[in-house]
């Protein structure tokens, strides 16, 4: 009904002035009085040739929209498949279209080089990088001093934002490759408290952990990563007591942190990209990026990240590992 309505409102014009040239005609008829029926015959002759060119017009106008609701979904070539032109004004605006798609397209592909450029440079820079850290590590390794143990937990950080970057640049790219496996998840948990035992020891910090004896279905290298990534947020925010990680009815890993928590309105949005809240903003280093990737990583792995917090008792990272359908190549 709306569509009939709105081709009579397209057609206002020609069906008013169809009607003021039949007035015309029977108001001559009238004055000269000749026969109405002379008038009147022809009349219901144009009315009917006219509704049946009426018809075969609104379903041909019904078949082109169709037509075009199809392609207005579609996101590439649908230029190519637009109906033919009923009239010079279409034959217009189609010119016009694939002249906007023509330079859209060029848009798109000159914004995917630079894109590819920037993430080649990138990519290359931080495995550059990681050759004068690796370099300085071992220099320090060779001392024991206070000094030498602050510059290794510094140069530990560097390592992570690094190896952020290099995630940053893998999740955004379609080349992405996942190994899913059985791994023990105890192997994957003591390779990355082994990496920060150094800061459990400087800051006196407890580490309460026993083996949780789980086997679970992921990719060990992207969640190691998550893994890594809760640990060093835990240490960051906890400057006494200890960090605790146990598993939750068998399926879930829990990473829990006496630290100063997150604020009740920041806490729903802490996973979202560049996010910092009330303690980001406290510490002017922090980029908001870490629980970001984290959760896209979860999302890829088929795993669940959630978060709970109370101010100046702790926050809780909870890692659902429940073993879903993936798909193994």
């Amino acid at each position: 009904m709306q569509f009939f309505m709105e081709y009579i409102k397209e057609k206002r014009k020609i069906i008013s002035i169809w009607i003021f040239f039949v007035g015309i005609f029977l108001l001559s008829f009238l004055l000269y009085h000749l026969p109405v029926k002379a008038v009147l015959y022809p009349t219901l002759l144009c009315v009917g040739f006219g509704m049946v060119f009426a018809v075969l017009d609104i379903w041909h106008r019904k078949q082109k929209l169709e037509v075009l609701e199809k392609l207005k979904n579609m996101s590439e070539n649908f230029i190519e498949q637009l109906p033919e032109a009923a009239s010079i004004e279409e034959s217009a605006y189609q010119q016009m279209l694939k002249g906007l798609w023509q330079r859209q397209k060029e848009i798109v592909t000159q914004a995917d080089c630079r894109y590819v450029d920037m993430v080649e440079y990138y990519t290359l820079w931080a495995h550059q990088i990681k050759t004068p850290i690796a370099s300085m590590r071992l220099h320090l390794q060779n001392e024991d001093s206070d000094f030498s143990r602050k510059l290794l937990s510094d140069l530990l950080r560097v390592e992570q934002y690094v190896e952020m970057v290099l995630t940053f640049l893998r999740l955004g790219s379609d080349s992405t490759d996942y190994v899913f496996k059985a791994y023990d998840l105890d192997e994957i948990l003591k390779s990355a408290v082994k990496k920060f035992r150094s800061e459990f020891i400087a800051r006196k910090l407890r580490l309460e952990y026993e083996s949780v004896n789980v086997r679970v279905l992921t990719d060990e290298k992207w969640l190691s990563f998550v893994i890594e990534q809760v640990l060093s947020n835990a240490l960051k925010y906890t400057k006494k007591g200890s960090i605790t990680i146990t598993m939750e009815d068998s399926d879930v890993l829990c990473i829990k942190d006496t630290g100063i928590g997150i604020a009740p309105e920041d806490l729903p949005r802490v996973f979202e990209k560049g996010y910092t809240g009330y303690n980001g903003r406290n510490d002017k280093k922090a980029s908001g990026i870490g629980l970001y990737l984290c959760k896209r990583i979860c999302q890829k792995l088929g795993h669940k990240i959630s978060a709970e917090s109370v101010i100046g008792e702790g926050t809780i990272i909870k890692i659902e590992l429940e073993k879903k359908k993936l798909g193994i190549e």
